[in-house]
């Protein structure tokens, strides 16, 4: 059975790598500098952590999922995951820089309001970010400034001068991620085609009167992504999150019922996948200004 080690403080994850803690709350990790290594652990996370390997044989599993860490990729956890990491000896004392940071640290800053932006944070380790070298390079600069504020003496500025250059961080990561959907366009394109007709195939087969409105997390794990990722790629591709795009079908799916049969209310709304007729017509007032049976009058 594999080991849990409970990763709750930022002197926890220090002591399993023989690594100073130079302040409670933040540590800029420098696994070159390690004096010990673990391997074949499971680590339940109470951090946020954001790691940048330059060149390292380091194998992690996220869920039943196993991930090559492969060279100039950045991975993010937040707290409440489960990580299990799988190293070769030594190796995963090579090149691998990161950044640790303890929720307490951003509370009450403007950080700390906005950290649910940054929703790689929930991505699955094979949704890593994929850096050019000039992207490697602004990174460890970031890195390079958290280090030196970390270094200064404690004074009435420190807490908010580490949160502002975390989140420049944050920040330019958020940046690359929208290089990384970009360039990936075919592939994004591919997968919202498919989201389409899962989703259209969901309604025709009756899955929702079955099933109930379907979710996000099913499509994502249709196209075996996390929520997350999959939410943030179908928004860059439609201007819509996933949930607003099921939820336009279902519009548009009740206005061709409301037109072309003599199904009552209720049962368009069942058929659909609402428990409730009620839900239903408040859903199609949001989205079309009027009832469903103010709709089919009007036609």
């Amino acid at each position: 059975m594999e080991k849990i080690i409970q990763l709750d403080s930022i002197d926890a994850y220090n002591k399993l790598y023989g690594l100073p803690t130079l302040h409670p709350l933040v540590t800029v990790v420098d696994l070159t500098k390690a004096t010990s290594t673990v391997n074949h652990v499971k680590m339940n996370y109470g951090v946020y952590a954001l790691f940048l390997k330059q060149a390292a044989n380091c194998t992690l599993k996220y869920g039943r999922q196993y991930y090559d860490y492969q060279e100039g990729t950045i991975v993010c956890f937040a707290p409440g995951q489960l990580i299990g990491v799988d190293a070769e000896k030594d190796e995963i004392k090579k090149e691998v820089y990161g950044l640790i940071f303890h929720p307490d640290l951003i509370h009450g800053t403007a950080l700390g309001q906005n950290i649910s932006k940054y929703t790689y944070f929930s991505y699955e380790q094979n949704e890593a970010l994929h850096l050019s070298e000039q992207e490697k390079t602004i990174v460890m600069d970031c890195l390079h400034k958290i280090q030196l504020e970390m270094e200064y003496p404690v004074d009435r500025h420190s807490k908010e001068l580490l949160s502002v250059n975390i989140e420049l961080l944050l920040d330019y990561c958020l940046r690359f991620y929208d290089r990384q959907f970009h360039t990936r366009e075919k592939v994004n394109s591919d997968i919202l085609r498919k989201f389409e007709q899962h989703l259209n195939e969901y309604f025709r087969n009756g899955e929702s009167q079955k099933n109930g409105l379907p979710s996000v997390r099913f499509f994502a794990e249709k196209a075996y992504l996390s929520p997350g990722y999959f939410g943030d790629l179908i928004k860059k591709e439609t201007g819509k999150t996933a949930q607003e795009y099921i939820q336009s079908k279902i519009i548009d799916l009740s206005k061709q019922y409301l037109l072309g049969t003599q199904q009552s209310i209720g049962e368009i709304a069942y058929s659909l996948g609402f428990q409730y007729p009620q839900h239903f017509s408040r859903l199609f007032k949001r989205y079309v200004g009027c009832t469903p049976n103010e709709f089919r009058t009007m036609e």
